[in-house]
């Protein structure tokens, strides 16, 4: 197999990024007083459904009957505030990459390889996490950008990797996908691509058994042979 392009997801694979989402939208219901509160077995649950509208839609759909609901309209104006809270707390530096992640991007940037993002998050949240976990743009980081706000369908539908794909302009077999989560490795697998799992803080139990490999980190020691080839010996020998 030829490697010539890595795809990552973004929240819970190149980051811990889901209590800082908790938090920007916890902070977001407490100024619209809504007594809305996701606690972490909540958010847990929550994440079963791809993209923060579609949280907040199926969060609302079980409340008590005669709870004030949201129209479509201010849920996706309540989304956009809680993006911006997102973003002032990336800003202040609370967020770091997990291990083996920063090595390994400019292991593959050094070997030549093409970098790209596929997440169902839209495009200022990869801008937020970029600025904050490299101090640099992240078109300067990735080669391609495949955001959730870019596609019809979100994870679990194949949509995003798609079109990560047809932006590198690449087959998917001389594609790695990354991911932590079940929803994201059916839409990986069903975009044609192998799949490196490391599973997150909130994804440690689903069941992650169809991917290619499941990795416990992506340090260098971990990596699959396929991969420390195409990177090259010497800037993954673990000794």
């Amino acid at each position: 197999m030829t490697l010539s392009a890595l795809i990552f997801d973004v929240d819970g694979t190149l980051a811990e990024t889901e209590e800082a989402h908790r938090a920007a939208f916890n902070r977001s219901f407490a100024d619209w007083g809504l007594g809305w509160h996701w606690t972490r077995e909540d958010y847990k649950r929550l994440l079963k459904t791809t993209g923060g509208k579609e949280r907040m839609r199926a969060w609302q759909m079980d409340l008590p009957e005669g709870a004030p609901r949201l129209s479509d309209d201010q849920i996706a104006r309540l989304h956009r505030e809680k993006t911006a809270r997102y973003g002032e707390i990336l800003a202040r530096g609370e967020l770091s990459l997990r291990p083996g992640v920063a090595e390994l991007i400019a292991a593959a940037r050094d070997a030549g390889l093409k970098l790209a993002v596929a997440t169902t998050t839209n495009l200022p949240n990869v801008e937020a996490l970029s600025q904050c976990c490299w101090g640099r743009a992240a078109e300067e980081v990735f080669d391609v950008i495949a955001a959730g706000d870019m596609v019809a369908a979100k994870k679990p539908a194949p949509d995003v990797f798609l079109l990560a794909l047809d932006k590198l302009a690449l087959p998917a077999d001389h594609c790695l996908a990354f991911e932590d989560s079940v929803n994201g490795l059916k839409s990986a697998r069903g975009a044609g691509l192998r799949v490196v799992m490391t599973a997150s803080a909130y994804t440690g139990d689903e069941d992650h058994s169809a991917a290619d490999w499941s990795l416990p980190s992506l340090e260098a020691r971990h990596l699959p042979e396929l991969l420390r080839v195409a990177l090259g010996a010497e800037p993954l020998d673990a000794g």
